[in-house]
């Protein structure tokens, strides 16, 4: 029998989470409405509005509001001009009727497998239109990859660049292929004389689709709304996908909103791929803001600075390793360019860390937004540029309407200052790994597979992966706090480190450096370096220095290939206490994470 002294206290506790739900809906609307993505509309446009979320769900409608709002205004602009949102909302109707011409029906899987250009969310808006469930393919996938991953997400449909054809051909979805970008401009210069593009695949093209429906108007009701698979980022194993529908609740852009002032009808740089959750926000959040997305194929950091200048671009959005690149390229012109118009630096995806938003803030002034989250728990914290001054390694923090909570390994929760596992809940639903299996759930809250601790001042701070903590001699180690410390040397560009098995200490840390060009820092400096920083136990016993350090498209180092680098013939070794197998795939990113 239920004691009543305990159910009284459940009705506290779930009345009270329902006002503070309430209380952030209510927040996110008033953001939303500061921002620009909501605004009173005529009734008229209030109920063409609601009739298309009920017609195609949140994401396929969007292109609709845009075009009744905005039609003129550019909705993209890529290496091939200017696309305007009544021609998306054009084209993305044309997509949908060419794609049910096809066979393609509510709930189908529908790959994608394109860069950043108007094909894109040409194909994405399209395939959301008739209710499929997207599956956002790497771009760096291998062949084997793709057809390992589309298989088992049962993608009926793939559409590919054409630069991709060869990678895509072992696929065999029951409905076919169709190209995206439908030539490959990495091969223009082998053009035949008539001057056509060259292209690798005879596939029909959506560019076809858009022609034989150009006349066929709105997309008739799905059946069921899109949901969309974002895969982790499989740095510690194959990618799963990850199930997430539309949440019911303003969270996914009003917490954003919360923190970060974008704002309606600017322009925003998106080097970030699409593919992956940061990109994809950002796609949506511009989207509904009605701004401007500059998309280019390939990232090119001086492109990119020549975008802000001649767009007055004004906000940025990147993972670190771009933002990284973008300072190389911007400290070495002699003419700098006019970037007076960027207010906002959003930067995730991986590890910031202290030393690069030092620097980045030191050049570009107070914009930079630091996100850290997961593809599993969305978003946690956002670090604005008042919270990085007071430190640069910190994550910011808890966006309102998101929960937090720090466990130590018997589920009690830590307090403020020691370190505890981060769990987080919010009204993201994500519903588990498409091929079976969840995170760790305690009081309601998920496992971002992260450790930290909050300060006296609420921001919070990773330390290091769960399951990268070594025991060095019976201390706790991160790898995470040593990273950092060697990539803020003034001759280390960046730096990584892992952990190792020893037979005397149990674990012992090697360190992977990347030097600055002419630098003279060798082994024994680094070691010194870390020794009169940190404690004696955190000097990684070997030192390696490579040229660059593997990673994967969304700029996370990849661990598991520099596990297998021989030292002295030994290769490094990731054990069980390190690598947990029920936790591959997952898909940290922010400061600190990974």
């Amino acid at each position: 029998m239920v004691n009543i002294t305990d159910l009284s206290t459940l009705v506290r506790e779930s009345a009270g989470r329902y006002v503070e739900r309430g209380a952030a809906e209510l927040h996110y609307a008033r953001k939303m409405f500061e921002a620009g993505a909501l605004k009173v509309e005529p009734p008229q446009a209030m109920a063409a509005m609601l009739a298309d979320i009920r017609r195609w769900g949140e994401f396929g409608m969007i292109p609709a509001l845009n075009a009744r709002r905005w039609p003129h205004r550019k909705a993209v602009i890529d290496d091939d001009g200017d696309l305007s949102f009544a021609e998306l909302d054009d084209a993305a109707n044309a997509v949908a009727h060419g794609l049910l011409a096809k066979g393609v029906r509510s709930g189908d899987g529908v790959a994608l497998l394109i860069r950043n250009h108007r094909w894109f969310p040409i194909a994405f808006y399209g395939a959301a239109r008739v209710g499929a469930r997207i599956i956002l393919l790497n771009s760096e996938f291998s062949g084997p990859q793709i057809k390992e991953v589309s298989e088992r997400e049962d993608a009926k449909l793939i559409i590919h660049d054409d630069e991709y054809t060869k990678a895509v051909s072992a696929a065999d979805p029951e409905l076919g292929k169709l190209r995206a970008l439908p030539t490959n401009p990495d091969k223009s210069d082998s053009a035949d004389p008539s001057g056509e593009q060259p292209h690798e695949s005879n596939d029909d093209t959506l560019a076809d689709l858009i022609e034989r429906n150009a006349d066929a108007g709105p997309a008739p009701k799905a059946d069921k709304h899109a949901k969309i698979i974002i895969l982790t980022s499989g740095t510690t194993g194959t990618p799963k996908g990850a199930n997430r529908s539309t949440p019911p609740s303003l969270a996914p852009i009003g917490g954003v909103l919360s923190h970060v002032p974008f704002k309606a009808g600017e322009v925003t740089s998106l080097p970030a791929p699409m593919f992956h959750a940061l990109g994809l926000l950002h796609a949506t959040i511009a989207a509904m803001l009605g701004c401007t997305l500059v998309l280019r194929r390939r990232f090119k950091p001086d492109t990119v600075l020549a975008d802000i200048e001649k767009r007055k671009v004004t906000a940025m959005v990147v993972v670190p390793v771009m933002l990284s690149r973008i300072l190389d390229t911007l400290d070495g012109m002699e003419k700098k360019p006019d970037l007076s118009s960027l207010r906002i630096v959003f930067v995730s995806g991986s590890q910031l860390g202290g030393e690069l938003a030092t620097r980045a803030m030191k050049t570009l002034g107070p914009v930079v937004y630091n996100l850290y989250g997961s593809t599993e728990i969305a978003y946690a914290t956002i670090a604005r540029p008042q919270d990085l001054e007071i430190n640069p390694t910190t994550v910011g923090p808890v966006v309102k309407g998101v929960r937090v909570k720090l466990f130590d390994e018997n589920g009690q929760e830590v307090p403020q200052g020691e370190v505890g596992r981060i769990f987080v809940g919010n009204t993201f639903p994500f519903e588990g790994y498409t091929g079976g299996g969840h995170k760790q759930i305690i009081d309601g809250l998920m496992s971002s597979g992260d450790v930290g601790y909050f300060d006296e001042h609420g921001l919070l701070y990773v330390s290091g992966r769960d399951d990268e903590m070594i025991v060095c001699g019976g201390e706790n180690v991160f790898p995470a706090e040593v990273e950092d410390l060697i990539s803020g040397h003034p001759e280390v560009v960046e730096a990584t480190a892992i952990g190792v098995e020893d037979k005397e200490w149990g674990h012992r840390l090697r360190a992977f450096v990347v030097k600055t060009d002419g630098a003279s820092i060798d082994e024994d400096a680094v070691k010194a370096y870390v020794k009169e920083n940190l404690a004696r136990y955190k000097v990684p016993r070997e030192v390696v220095f490579l040229d660059e350090l593997p990673r994967n498209p969304t700029g996370k180092i990849l661990k598991r290939e520099l596990a297998k680098h021989e030292v002295d013939g030994q290769p490094g070794q990731i054990d069980n206490e390190t690598v947990q197998p029920d936790d591959k795939g997952s898909d940290p990113k922010g400061s600190n994470a990974e």
